[in-house]
């Protein structure tokens, strides 16, 4: 499906590069000269990129490349997570050795990456976070948010979250789970004692899931949010649940009223409450997968296949 290929090395910075957008897509293992910071920008030293559905969709849809104004030759992936190792004039709060994790926006897997403070979203990792759950976090964490959010999910609520073992979906069911909601999640059955043990009920997707859901939640639901299509969207509009309290993240313009949403409608703090979250072990961010910088083609190829648990990662 993939076409890696290895470019005459030179020496300085790796970087994986895509020059055009096509379905199938060819990425390019590079090295090129290395960045440096300029006025306002640390340079970071990247260990893991984080993959993401959106990071595949602008890889091979012009259109979403466009959306994104990204634009050829371009890198590759948003998540990163690294150590600080060059700081341009006039930045604050950033030195030399500091852990970041940052939104590289189409940048992410790369050696060195040149960040502007203030615009990609350059963070200090928690002390107690792993480079690993810190470079998959930026997308998860906020999307998990903006959903929660548009489902206005809080205690007492029974809400259904379809796609429910997958980045987004672990920590949605956690932070369901901690504001006091019953959550019903559907997953394939080798991920059903995962998110038991999450504080989930879980459930196959599929045919027959309205009279499943029906008999786990015989209060009936509050809320729904569908991380993968509509088929929650569906249950949950069959069960009674009105649309502005159906969040989607896989449909632009979903049926029955339901409200589509994305990470960039998360509150402002929820990334900094939930990496705290996770450095302090009160929820949990898997990593399903990781591979090396060169192996990028196959890393994609696992998380675009889906029926991941977690995130899949690349070391740099």
């Amino acid at each position: 499906m993939f076409r890696p290929t290895r470019a005459s090395v030179s020496v300085m910075s790796v970087f994986v590069e895509q020059t055009e957008f096509t379905d199938p897509f060819v990425f390019r293992v590079v090295d090129r000269d290395e960045p440096h910071a300029g006025p306002g920008q640390v340079r970071l030293r990247a260990r893991v990129a984080g993959l993401n559905p959106v990071d595949w969709k602008i890889a091979s849809r012009p259109e979403s490349a466009a959306a994104f104004g990204v634009t050829l030759p371009a890198g590759f992936g948003n998540d990163v997570a690294g150590e600080i190792d060059e700081v341009g004039d006039g930045v604050d709060g950033f030195r030399v050795g500091d852990r970041v994790f940052a939104s590289a926006r189409g940048r992410a897997v790369a050696e060195h990456i040149i960040l502007t403070v203030g615009v990609d979203d350059v963070r200090h990792t928690p002390d107690r976070l792993s480079d690993d759950v810190a470079g998959a976090l930026q997308i998860a964490a906020r999307t998990a948010d903006a959903a929660l959010r548009t489902a206005g999910v809080g205690s007492g609520d029974t809400v259904l979250v379809g796609g429910a073992a997958g980045g987004v979906g672990v920590l949605v069911v956690q932070l369901a789970v901690r504001a006091g909601a019953s959550v019903i999640a559907t997953a394939s059955a080798g991920n059903h004692d995962y998110l038991r043990g999450l504080g989930a009920i879980p459930t196959e997707y599929g045919d027959g899931l309205v009279d499943r859901v029906r008999a786990l939640a015989p209060n009936g639901l509050n809320a729904a949010i569908d991380l993968h299509g509509i088929e929650a969207v569906e249950v949950a509009a069959a069960l009674g649940v009105p649309g502005e309290r159906i969040a989607t993240i896989a449909a632009a313009n979903p049926p029955h009223g339901a409200r589509p949403t994305g990470g960039r409608e998360a509150a402002p703090g929820a990334l900094d409450e939930i990496a705290a979250l996770l450095a302090e072990g009160l929820i949990e961010l898997p990593i399903a997968a990781r591979f090396p910088i060169d192996r990028i083609d196959d890393a994609v190829a696992l998380q675009r296949a889906g029926h991941v648990r977690g995130k899949v990662i690349v070391d740099i």
